[in-house]
């Protein structure tokens, strides 16, 4: 069964109807041509294949030293790693394209044929992920982070935007990722500021660069990007995020580390920021009201390649766009008796949403009242869904997280909520990161439905499953895999009747869904089919009934991030027809515990892949 438009869209109908009967870490280390690397199980090897991908993984770590950090790695041989930042000048960026090239030459060259299942899988991975940064690299403009752990989930045709670039990024990787223990840890952390400042100045750079060939931010995102920028420069440095957090993690090792901090922050930091809020006000009387790709130079090859990337299919634009519409539509279609028998009886379903959103019943307290009352919602949700998990998998994972606040200099420009797993050697939680910015983002319908998203069963949860594979595999991610689960971890949370005594609650996961399929008909349609700004918010409240504060903020991402939000409703539909497929073949041998194993077990990979893990599962239960 292949994985086509028309059957995401069946899986998905068919899922929709279906009611559930409800029945240690590996880490690798650097080689040379002659040196093992670790796998799953501990057994050591040492072949070609496990070279090449132990170079792959070197490139990989040498180019984004970030992500050693993020998955706890930062130690021994890796522990130069620590004290390092991405290159994000433009001689830093065309050296990673180069050695990539060269990396997919090597993977080009393997006859998978000839390897084990294993590593023929590895292989295939590998190869997909190094051969779509080789394209997203072959684009004239813009930030390809494929291949980047932290933010593998987003390109963008910018090199700086309201939610893309270091401003943005490296304070809150430093203050979830870096750990500090040692002083040693804190002069990493010095020299992390101090490529920071490189970071700024080389994505200064490429917005110089790029700008002249016409690609600036459209108006409402240079407006919001500046705002950001400027709003940082208000406050005094010793308050920043990126300052804060070293002083207090580093409080038991004196006060040297964090007067150096702040002595970073206001002679080279600031002025690093205040060079890239003069580049783009340079370009901001160029910056037009246009949304989409479409706009930009050749921007209607660069969303082929953002939306294959973000789908991990060759979906085309108008495929995409009336997958989201029939989506939307059979999801309504199961939203309206519900609405019914609670009372909302009149006008569409998007309307009726909006009507239950506005009731007092469902909102969280205004200020920091509601604040706290969302963290402890938070809270309970998750203490509720951990004791369910053993219902749902048969292997399970700690689950490690924290609920963290979004930094208030960031959260104006940020997502409702986003979350990933911690370290691999698990000194560092997973988080949760939730906006604040307005307790009105969020209500008490369909707060439990994003917890159950971002954090278990869903990003976190997923996250911590990958680090039962080789090193490579932990570090690398497709955003419709990681978004396709995260649905189907809502999905799960139904499943498991977390919704049976709350109607409401159950219209928020709904709803949900509705809010990623009118995700596939909002990207296409900004980047495609030439809708305004105003076009999108518009359409995407009236039809779903969506919050208009959230979608605003929704809108302008998609502006930023061409064709990641599409990746969502995709990999989700793709999971759940490989599920179709599993049940169809096994039978009364399907197993709704090791399905679910077997989707987390596989790892990350191309929806086109995730088709071979299902298929060797099914050959594995029928052969038992």
């Amino acid at each position: 069964m292949k994985l086509s438009r028309r059957n995401l869209l069946k899986a998905s109908a068919a899922m929709a109807s279906t009611a559930l009967a409800v029945p240690a870490c590996t880490e690798s280390t650097p080689s040379d041509s002659s040196s093992d690397i670790s796998v799953p199980g501990g057994q050591p090897r040492n072949s070609e294949v496990d070279i090449l991908l132990s170079d792959a993984t070197n490139l990989i770590l040498d180019a984004y030293p970030e992500s050693a950090s993020s998955a706890g790695i930062d130690t021994g041989p890796y522990a130069a790693h620590k004290s390092k930042l991405t290159d994000r000048s433009p001689a830093g960026q065309a050296k990673i394209a180069a050695d990539v090239k060269t990396m997919l030459a090597r993977l080009n060259a393997v006859d998978e044929n000839a390897l084990q299942p294993d590593d023929a899988l590895n292989v295939d991975v590998v190869r997909a992920v190094f051969e779509m940064s080789d394209k997203g690299f072959d684009q004239p403009y813009g930030d390809m982070a494929l291949l980047n752990s932290n933010w593998s989930y987003r390109n963008s045709p910018y090199a700086v935007a309201q939610n893309t670039g270091s401003f943005i990024e490296i304070p809150s990787f430093l203050d979830a990722s870096h750990l500090i223990e040692t002083a040693e840890d804190s002069e990493a952390y010095l020299a992390r500021m101090e490529a920071y400042v490189g970071q700024l100045d080389g994505e200064s750079e490429r917005v110089q660069i790029d700008g002249e060939q016409g690609v600036v931010l459209p108006d409402f995102l240079m407006q919001k990007t500046l705002g950001q920028l400027r709003s940082a420069r208000e406050r005094s440095p010793e308050e920043w995020g990126i300052v804060k957090s070293l002083s207090a993690k580093a409080v038991a090792l004196g006060d040297g580390f964090s007067s150096r901090a702040k002595a970073i922050a206001t002679e080279k930091i600031g002025p690093a920021i205040d060079r890239q809020i003069a580049v783009l006000e340079g370009f901001a009387p160029n910056a037009t009201s246009d949304a989409g790709i479409w706009a930009k130079p050749n921007g209607d090859a660069y969303y082929e390649w953002a939306l294959q990337a973000g789908t991990t299919t060759t979906m085309s634009p108008d495929e995409v766009h009336q997958m989201g519409l029939d989506e939307v539509a059979s999801l309504h279609g199961r939203m309206d008796p519900i609405l019914r028998s609670i009372g909302y009886t009149q006008g569409s379903v998007g309307s009726r949403m909006t009507a239950l959103g506005r009731d007092p019943l469902y909102h969280f307290s205004p200020g920091d009242k509601g604040r706290a009352e969302i963290m402890t919602f938070i809270e309970d949700a998750l203490a509720e869904i951990r004791g369910l998990m053993p219902q749902a998998f048969a292997t399970q994972v700690p689950g490690f997280l924290e609920v963290t606040r979004i930094s208030p200099e960031v959260e104006a420009g940020a997502p409702g909520a986003y979350g990933g797993a911690g370290s691999i050697d698990g000194k560092l939680p997973g988080h949760f990161w939730i906006n604040l910015r307005d307790t009105a983002l969020h209500t008490k319908f369909n707060l439990k439905d994003l917890t159950y998203h971002e954090a278990i069963p869903g990003h976190v949860w997923q996250g911590e499953y990958t680090f039962k594979q080789p090193l490579i595999r932990s570090l690398l991610a497709f955003n419709a895999y990681s978004e396709g689960w995260a649905l189907y971890a809502e999905q799960i949370a139904d499943e498991l009747g977390v919704y049976k005594e709350s109607p409401a609650g159950r219209l928020g996961y709904l709803q949900s869904l509705a809010f990623r399929a009118c995700r596939l008909v909002v990207d296409t349609g900004l980047h495609a089919k030439r809708w305004t700004r105003e076009e999108a918010n518009a359409w995407f409240v009236n039809t779903n009934g969506s919050n208009p504060i959230e979608v605003r903020g929704e809108v302008d991402r998609y502006c930023a991030w061409p064709g990641q939000a599409c990746g969502y409703k995709v990999g989700h539909g793709a999971i759940n027809q490989l599920r179709n497929k599993a049940e169809s073949a096994l039978g009364e041998n399907f197993d709704y515990r090791q399905f679910n194993d077997a989707i987390v077990l596989g790892g990350a990979v191309p929806m086109t892949v995730l088709e071979k893990v299902i298929d060797g599962y099914i050959g594995r239960v029928k052969s038992a």
